[in-house]
């Protein structure tokens, strides 16, 4: 079995697969200040419910947009299960990932993985929408080249903003309101908010197949994916695995 870390800056989601299965997924709080021996006991309690074996797991693979995490996650697999992390950059994702970037090496591990994954298994071009603290957009052309993207505060980010400095405005449920003209106060904030990320991933996705020159596949991915996709216009399938899938085909490409 592998484990498949992505560490997120607010959520971090782990996975375990046998062979190409994901067999189980959790979804836990990211928290910058936790430390190896923190996260060594977290990751042992959520493979202890489900009655894993460490001695069963062959590997690991990480992905972290948090370097401090990326350290302390690495130690704490290291600790637990004597193994070396295999962490994602666009370095070790080899020739699954071509680039046409003037400098790889600084594009986000999530990115990396998401990029292999929608390429694997969507073929190219394709675009990915990535809905977490930020909105990410990956581009990978006809010719299977990440050729780059776009980064966008993400859905909660921007709400959490407006409930903060809005003091007459308080936090609502991101749900589809099912009416663009609000009839009361969280009515209007839905419509602004979900249909406003729904609309604006359209048209972002719609300027960049204007660059491109041509229309592509269009895969989201991320917590909020689901609610956001069934809104957009321009988004055609939803792959909540996304990038941990990515991991797992780093992971095999590298090590086997």
């Amino acid at each position: 079995m592998l484990l498949a870390i992505d560490v997120g800056n607010t959520q971090t989601v782990v996975g375990v697969y046998r062979n190409e299965d994901l067999l189980y997924r959790w979804r836990i709080g990211t928290n910058k200040h936790h430390t190896s021996d923190e996260l060594r006991i977290r990751l042992r309690q959520l493979l202890d419910c489900e009655n894993i074996p460490v001695e069963g797991l062959r590997g690991v693979a990480l992905a972290s947009v948090v370097p401090q995490l990326t350290l302390a996650w690495s130690a704490a697999v290291h600790y637990l299960l004597g193994k070396e992390a295999l962490v994602c950059t666009a370095e070790t994702a080899g020739a699954l990932f071509e680039a046409d970037y003037p400098n790889p090496r600084e594009i986000g591990a999530d990115r990396v993985a998401d990029a292999v994954a929608a390429k694997e298994l969507y073929g190219a071009p394709v675009i990915v929408v990535d809905f977490g603290t930020a909105t990410n957009i990956e581009v990978v052309d006809k010719d299977g080249r990440f050729v780059g993207g776009i980064i966008a505060p993400g859905v909660e980010t921007s709400a959490t903003a407006l409930f903060s400095h809005a003091t007459k405005l308080g936090a609502i449920d991101l749900v589809d309101p099912k009416t663009a003209i609000g009839h009361n106060t969280e009515q209007a904030m839905q419509s602004g908010i979900v249909y406003g990320e729904a609309d604006r991933v359209d048209g972002l996705v719609r300027r960049i197949f204007d660059q491109l020159g041509y229309e592509t596949p269009v895969v989201a991915t991320g917590g909020l994916a689901s609610r956001v996709a069934a809104l957009s216009r321009t988004i055609t399938a939803t792959n909540p695995e996304l990038t941990l899938e990515g991991l797992r085909l780093v992971y095999d490409a590298r090590e086997g």
